[in-house]
């Protein structure tokens, strides 16, 4: 096998590797705080709007943590910057 072939093999195993981790933390976190904010609501339909509202504040910002492993892996695989050092370029 070439130098090549495995610095590709190696890429799509850290891509993967990448989005599968780095999207259990924000599944579980968000689990968590849906949860929780359903409990709150229960406890306090009054405060159902503003609850909902902090809700969706936090959801994007862990959101965001998947979507920053989403971006890794794409440059990984479509715009790897080392490529030119295996390929001799």
């Amino acid at each position: 096998m070439s130098a090549s072939v495995i610095f590709a093999i190696v890429c799509v195993v850290v891509a993967g590797l990448t989005t599968a981790i780095g999207a259990m933390g924000p599944a579980s976190s968000q689990g968590r705080a849906i949860q929780s904010a359903l409990d709150a609501i229960a406890r306090q339909p009054d405060a159902s709007d503003r609850i909902s509202r902090t809700l969706f504040v936090g959801l994007a910002m862990i959101e965001s943590l998947a979507i920053y492993c989403l971006v890794i892996a794409l440059i990984v695989l479509l715009a790897n910057p080392f490529l030119s050092l295996i390929s001799g370029h």
